[in-house]
């Protein structure tokens, strides 16, 4: 195998930083370092390749056409080298990726995870928004909490969570109105679906109500949060898991006349088939904070 012929890895670093955040200063912070230590890494790197990376006037720099192209392959390689360190660091602080889906990440992981931070301030969650089956091999994130629809990968860690139960919900001032005695009345009621569960309605009457729910028409969204959110509005009601209106209702702003039931599916939080003390530490929370999570209504 040939040998690598590469500048040094320091000046690489400094010119990436200058030139991605568009001043030297800057790429000091960044690194740590002087003004004058990235000055001079960066001519070091024009001189080994003979060729300018700057051009116009120290405080108004610009890259050349040289220092656009080598940039664009910098910041993905690097990119790229911390994503597999990343991989393989087993560090009980630092950032920890999460992906969940938006709704359960708004309604009930945010809420509650100032608690993780005051016990674990080194550890900085970052989550992503995904609804995507788990798959650790093409994706960055430790750790993914999921609703168990769909094959987990194998010999990734499970951490349960707790079982989904949904039930028909909607404002108080709509469920007044409507004068809700059986579930069959909700027909008259302007019902509320969305893309991510277009089949919700009929689910959870054949299930829950013993009732063979026609074709139920209605408005549909794109996003399972704007449903939730044009329900509280008194748009109409919705079908909806207990633990994503938990809040809602002890504050009133949604009813569920007809109480919850079990859907079939468990919340779960799956992370990487390695060792990762962070995400250990993150998914234990995470089952404490399920415990904690009241029972829903029947």
């Amino acid at each position: 195998m040939a040998k690598r012929r590469l500048p040094s890895l320091n000046a690489l670093v400094a010119f990436e930083a200058a030139a991605r955040l568009g001043r030297m200063t800057l790429a000091a912070d960044e690194l740590a370092v002087t003004h004058g230590a990235v000055s001079r890494h960066v001519r070091h790197l024009e001189d080994v390749l003979g060729i300018r990376l700057f051009e116009g006037p120290k405080n108004a720099l610009r890259l050349t056409e040289a220092g656009r192209t080598l940039l664009s392959h910098l910041t993905s390689s690097l990119d790229s080298i911390e994503a597999g360190v990343r991989a393989v660091a087993d560090e009980e602080e630092g950032a920890l990726d999460v992906s969940c889906t938006g709704t359960f990440s708004m309604r009930w992981l945010i809420p509650r995870l100032y608690r993780f931070q005051e016990e674990h301030q080194g550890i900085e969650v970052r989550l992503s928004a995904s609804y995507a089956p788990i798959d650790f091999a093409r994706e960055r994130y430790e750790v993914a909490i999921r609703l168990a629809d769909h094959t987990l990968p194998p010999d990734a860690p499970v951490t349960p969570l707790f079982a989904e139960s949904v039930g028909p919900v909607l404002s108080p001032t709509l469920a007044a109105r409507l004068d809700l005695k059986r579930p069959q009345d909700l027909e008259r009621a302007p019902l509320l679906h969305t893309i991510t569960r277009r089949y919700a309605w009929e689910d959870w009457a054949a299930r829950a109500a013993d009732w063979q729910a026609p074709d139920l028409p209605g408005t549909e969204y794109e996003h399972f949060y704007y449903m939730l959110e044009a329900a509280t509005g008194g748009l109409g009601a919705c079908i909806a898991p207990w633990q994503l209106v938990i809040d809602d209702i002890r504050a009133q702003r949604l009813v569920a006349p007809f109480g919850f039931a079990p859907s079939g599916m468990d919340y779960v939080a799956v992370r990487r088939p390695r060792r990762n003390r962070k995400a250990e530490v993150f998914c234990t929370w995470l089952a404490q904070e399920a415990r904690k999570t009241p029972e829903p209504v029947s």
